[in-house]
């Protein structure tokens, strides 16, 4: 409900901003495509090289930022295991995108799910793009796309909302920003001066 909600009220705020409906084989759907297959079948390389850098920088700040704040070194230790990393130096050296490949086979390591389970989802992977809309004067493109794929016993269905803003270094190719629906985004304001505004 919550998620239906957040997507009613981006649509109430595209209808003000008079945003822009695309067709559904925009190339951004299909590049949701390509992104939701990486991430089931775990091919978390392709994965990263499709979301904005500054997004994965977060990431990685705010994970060495949890191991670095560890009470004890045996809890940094715990933490570390799954990175494969002797301490939290090793991951601040990464890149962005390294940080996130680790990151993620750290957390599915975790999860312990079964090789036939696995298959069983990358079979039945189905991918339904709802829509396709833009917000021309921030250049932003917003994709509502159901997913639908089976473990063993259950079907498991979800509802998507996925941002892509153009690449910094090539204006023609997208970028997703994953936070974009899960944080604001904070744009400072200049004063009559022309400087930042205070508070």
């Amino acid at each position: 409900m919550r998620i239906l909600a957040a997507i009613f009220a981006f649509i109430q705020v595209l209808s003000t901003l008079h945003g822009e409906t695309l067709p559904v084989d925009h190339e951004c759907a299909s590049l949701v495509k390509k992104y939701l297959t990486a991430v089931v079948e775990q091919d978390w390389k392709t994965a990263a090289e499709m979301i904005i850098t500054e997004s994965l920088e977060r990431r990685q700040r705010e994970t060495v930022g949890i191991i670095k704040a560890a009470p004890t070194m045996t809890d940094e230790a715990a933490m570390l295991q799954g990175y494969n990393a002797k301490d939290y130096k090793e991951l601040e050296k990464m890149t962005p995108q390294e940080f996130y490949v680790v990151d993620r086979n750290a957390w599915h390591q975790k999860l312990k799910i079964a090789p036939e389970t696995m298959k069983r989802k990358k079979e039945t992977l189905r991918i339904n793009i709802l829509s396709v809309a833009s917000e021309p004067d921030k250049k932003y493109v917003h994709v509502v796309v159901r997913t639908s794929q089976e473990t063993l016993t259950d079907k498991i269905e979800e509802l998507f909302l996925i941002s892509f803003v153009p690449h910094p270094k090539n204006s023609k190719n997208w970028l997703i920003s994953p936070e974009m629906k899960d944080r604001p985004v904070i744009t400072p304001l200049l004063g009559n001066d022309g400087l930042k505004k205070n508070g």
